[in-house]
């Protein structure tokens, strides 16, 4: 861990661009409410049991969209990091 934050202060880890933010936000917004439409779906016991736990993984894209979205309000205000 120590080496991670040295590397950082040296300069060595880019940060991550509006472009890329704005992109990675779009992408797991999509997917959280596609998964959260498949979630939503009645069980097919002809099909046998889900094989993706989509409701998992909308909660998951859910924290990943929050998480995005304080990182672009970071930047607008100036923070740094």
């Amino acid at each position: 861990m120590a080496e991670l934050a040295a590397s950082r202060r040296r300069g060595h880890l880019a940060p991550m661009s509006l472009e890329l933010t704005l992109a990675l936000l779009i992408a797991s917004l999509a997917l959280m409410l596609f998964s959260g439409w498949r979630g939503s779906r009645p069980p097919d016991l002809i099909k046998g049991p889900r094989m993706v736990p989509w409701r998992f993984v909308m909660l998951l894209c859910g924290a990943l969209a929050f998480f995005l979205l304080i990182h672009l309000f970071r930047a607008w205000a100036g923070a740094p990091g």
